[in-house]
C-alpha cells in the first residue's frame, strides 16, 4: 500500500525536490569559499532546473504523511488519531485498500459521517459489492436503520460466497445496539436458510447466545445436531441444552458426541465433569478410568478420589501416573508430587516437585510445597530459605509473592517464632493491604507475642471489613477475655459467634474462657468439658486444666495436663500454666 504510494509523481517530485537540495548546496559551498573579487559575469544556464521552483506538500496533503501518522496512532491503541490521519489519506490515494481501512477505523470509532465519505471514495476506486455492503450494514446498524441494515446483510448473503455467513456475523457481533442485532439474527439466519456447513450454524448458535438469544441458540444448536450429527454439533448441543437447566439431556447428546469422536479426551473430560457436578462421582471416575487417557483426565481422576477420599484409588493412580508415556509423566509431575504428599512419601514428593519446570503453571505451587515438607522434615532453615527465594523470584506477581509470604509467616507461626512471623505478615500486607485473611493471621501473631494492642487494631479492622466474619469476632473476643480487658465487649463477640457456630469447639473454648475471667467457674468448667471431649486440642485442654485447678479439683486438672503433654510435649501454654500454677 505505501508502495503505491510512493510511485508516480509524487515520487518525482521528491526526487527532483532532492536534485535541487544538492544543487542550492553545491552554490552556498562555493560562495563560502570563493575569492572576494567580483566575478566575471557568465551567460545564463540553458539547464530548465536552474529555475524550476519545486513545492512541497504540507503533511495534511502528503498521502505517506497521513498513512505513516495512522500507522502510529494504531501503535499506540489510539483509534480516533488513526481514523482522521487515514481519512485524509483516502481523499489523497487512488489505493482502493487505503479506502478500505479508513472505512474501518471510521465504523470502528463510530465517526458516521467519516465512515460515508470513506466508503464512498472506497466505492469509486473499485470496492468490491460484497464488502462494500458489509460495510454500509455496520454503518446503517450504526445509525440504528434496521431495515437499511437488512437490505445490506442481503447483499452480503447473495453475493459473498462461501464467506457470506462469517461477514453476516462480523457486522452483527460489533454492533452497538445488541437487541436490534439479535432481532436481525433471528429474522435471517433461519435453519431455512443456514447453507450445508455446520460451522455457519455453530457460529449463528454461538452469536445468538452471545447476543443474549438464549433460546434461538438452543433451537439452532439443536437443529444443527439433528442435521450434521457430528460430535462437534451434538457438543455444543450439550452445553446449551446444559446451560437451559437440563443435565439429563445435556448428558446424552454429550455421549453421542463422544460416541462419534471417542478418542477425543475433551469430549472426556467434559462428560465426566457433567456427572461430577450432578453428584455422580463414582460413575465420572468409572468412566475417566476406561478410554485414552491423558494429563488432564489423570488430574480429574485425582481429584475425583481424594474428594471421595479414596485413598487406594490415589494410590493406584499413584502407580498408573509413574507408568504412563514420558510426555503425560513430564506434564503430570506436580499432580505425581501431590499424590506422593498424600501417602506421607514425603522424599518421593519432593523429587517429584523438582522436576515441575519453570514453564509448568504449577512451578510456583511445587516450590511452595517443597518448603512445607522440608519444614515437616525439620529441614526449618531450607523451607525459610526457599521460601525467600520465592519472594525474590515473584516481586512482580503479587499473588504469588502474597502466597509465599503467607506460608513463611504460618512457618514461623508453626514454629512460636512470633516476632519474624509478625514480620512476614507485614510484608504480605504491603503486598495486598487490608486482606482478611492477612489481618487475621497478623493479628493472631501479635496477640501469641503479648502485643495485645496492635492484635486488637488488627482484628477490628478485619471486622470492619468483614462485620460477619464470626472467625474473626471469636479471635478479638478471645484475644480480649484473654487478656482480661473490655470484657463487655469479649462477651457481646463470642455470643455472636457462639450463636452462628453453637457447636464448634474453638468457639466453646472462648466462651468458656471467658467465664473464667468473669469468674464463672462452674460454668466455665461444664462449657470447657465439654469441648474438650469434642476435639482433643493442647489449647483447651490447658484452659480445662486451670479452671479445674483453680476449682480446687487438682487431681483432675492434672490428668488434663498429662493429658495435653502427650498431645505437644512442647507446648508453651502448658509450659507458661505450669509456672503460674506451681510455682
Amino acid at each position: 500500500m505505501i508502495n503505491s504510494v510512493l510511485s508516480g509523481s509524487g515520487k518525482f517530485k521528491q526526487m527532483r525536490h532532492f536534485a535541487m537540495a544538492g544543487v542550492v548546496a553545491v552554490t552556498m559551498a562555493g560562495c563560502a569559499t570563493a575569492p572576494a573579487v567580483r566575478p566575471a559575469p557568465v551567460a545564463a544556464s540553458p539547464q530548465p532546473l536552474a529555475r524550476l521552483v519545486v513545492a512541497t506538500p504540507d503533511a495534511d496533503h502528503d498521502v505517506m504523511a497521513q498513512l505513516l501518522a495512522g500507522e502510529m496512532a494504531l501503535t499506540h491503541s489510539d483509534l480516533k488519531a488513526a481514523a482522521t490521519a487515514y481519512g485524509k489519506a483516502a481523499a489523497l490515494s487512488d489505493d482502493a485498500a487505503v479506502a478500505e481501512r479508513a472505512t474501518a477505523l471510521a465504523l470502528a470509532v463510530h465517526d458516521d459521517a467519516a465512515a460515508t465519505r470513506a466508503l464512498e471514495r472506497w466505492q469509486a476506486l473499485g470496492a468490491k459489492p460484497a464488502a462494500l455492503a458489509q460495510a454500509r450494514a455496520e454503518l446503517a446498524l450504526d445509525r440504528g436503520d434496521a431495515a437499511e441494515a437488512k437490505r445490506q446483510l442481503e447483499t452480503v448473503l447473495k453475493l459473498g460466497g462461501d464467506d457470506a455467513w462469517r461477514q453476516f456475523g462480523r457486522v452483527l457481533v460489533g454492533a452497538r445496539d445488541a437487541a436490534q442485532a439479535a432481532r436481525l439474527l433471528e429474522a435471517m439466519a433461519t435453519p431455512e436458510r443456514l447453507p450445508a456447513d455446520e460451522r455457519a450454524w455453530l457460529a449463528m448458535s454461538e452469536l445468538g447466545d452471545r447476543l443474549g438469544r438464549r433460546a434461538y441458540a438452543l433451537r439452532i444448536a439443536n437443529a444443527a445436531a439433528a442435521r450434521f450429527h457430528s460430535s462437534a454439533t451434538y457438543a455444543w448441543a450439550a452445553q446449551m441444552t446444559l446451560r437451559a437447566g437440563d443435565r439429563a439431556a445435556a448428558q446424552a447428546l454429550l455421549k453421542q458426541a463422544i460416541g462419534r469422536a471417542p478418542g477425543d479426551t475433551h469430549l472426556r473430560l467434559a462428560y465426566a465433569s457433567m456427572l461430577a457436578q450432578g453428584g455422580d462421582y463414582p460413575a465420572a471416575a468409572k468412566f475417566l478410568a476406561s478410554g485414552k487417557q491423558s494429563a488432564d483426565i489423570y488430574n480429574l481422576r485425582a481429584a475425583l478420589a481424594a474428594k471421595a477420599d479414596d485413598k487406594a484409588t490415589l494410590a493406584m493412580l499413584y502407580r498408573q501416573l509413574q507408568k504412563s508415556p514420558e510426555e503425560i509423566r513430564q506434564s503430570s509431575a506436580f499432580l505425581l508430587g501431590q499424590l506422593a504428599e498424600m501417602q506421607g512419601l514425603k522424599d518421593e514428593a519432593l523429587a517429584w516437585y523438582d522436576q515441575v519446570t519453570d514453564e509448568d503453571p504449577h512451578a510456583f505451587d511445587a516450590d511452595l510445597r517443597s518448603a512445607v515438607i522440608l519444614h515437616a522434615q525439620g529441614k526449618k532453615a531450607e523451607a525459610h530459605e526457599l521460601l525467600g527465594q520465592l519472594e525474590t523470584a515473584y516481586l512482580d506477581q503479587p499473588e504469588q509473592l502474597r502466597k509465599a509470604y503467607e506460608a513463611d509467616a504460618d512457618l514461623y507461626m508453626a514454629e512460636q517464632q512470633y516476632p519474624q512471623a509478625e514480620m512476614a505478615f507485614s510484608r504480605a500486607l504491603q503486598v495486598v493491604p487490608d486482606d482478611p485473611g492477612l489481618l487475621y493471621g497478623r493479628g493472631l501473631a501479635y496477640a501469641q507475642s503479648g502485643k495485645i494492642d496492635q492484635a486488637v487494631t488488627d482484628l477490628r479492622r478485619l471486622l470492619e471489613l468483614k462485620p460477619t466474619d464470626i472467625d474473626a469476632s471469636n479471635a478479638l473476643g478471645y484475644t480480649l477475655a484473654d487478656a482480661n480487658r473490655d470484657l463487655p465487649e469479649a462477651e457481646r463477640l463470642i455470643a455472636q459467634a457462639r450463636k452462628a457456630k453453637p457447636d464448634d469447639p474453638a468457639i466453646a473454648d472462648s466462651w468458656g474462657w471467658l467465664q473464667y475471667r468473669l469468674g464463672h467457674l462452674d460454668q466455665a468448667a461444664s462449657v470447657l468439658r465439654q469441648a474438650w471431649a469434642q476435639r482433643r486440642d493442647a489449647d483447651v485442654g490447658v484452659h480445662l486444666g486451670e479452671v479445674l485447678w483453680k476449682s480446687g479439683q487438682r487431681d483432675e486438672a492434672t490428668r488434663v495436663f498429662d493429658q495435653v503433654r502427650k498431645i505437644d510435649p512442647t507446648n508453651a501454654s502448658l509450659r507458661d500454666t505450669l509456672k503460674r500454677l506451681q510455682p
